[in-house]
């Protein structure tokens, strides 16, 4: 309902600002560090579905499509290519090279 209403009902604005924007964070490096690496995908699974569909945006359907192929794909060849491999490593690593270069491009 905006700052405005809350002030109007006493809540004080800035102070809970703050105290949601630590728990957010702090709830997003826990689950990051529960999950490990393999969270990385849920950022390169939209990119790719957009360049894939030609899409303004990328829809959920095939974002989640994507993401679970990409984890399919990492897993596959960390398990049969590399000796074992965490697939978080594998992921973090394709993922972060793929987002380098996203980043390189649109620069």
């Amino acid at each position: 309902m905006g700052d405005d209403a809350a002030r109007a009902l006493g809540v004080p604005v800035e102070g809970s600002r703050v105290y949601l924007l630590v728990v957010g964070t702090a709830a997003c490096a826990v689950a990051t560090a529960a999950a490990g690496p393999i969270a990385f995908v849920a950022l390169v699974a939209p990119q790719v579905a957009k360049r894939l569909t030609r899409a303004s945006g990328a829809g959920l359907l095939p974002a989640a499509w994507v993401g679970a192929l990409l984890v399919l794909a990492a897993d596959f060849s960390a398990q049969r290519f590399a000796g074992n491999l965490p697939v978080g490593v594998a992921t973090g690593a394709l993922g972060g090279v793929y987002l380098g270069w996203l980043l390189w491009r649109r620069r």
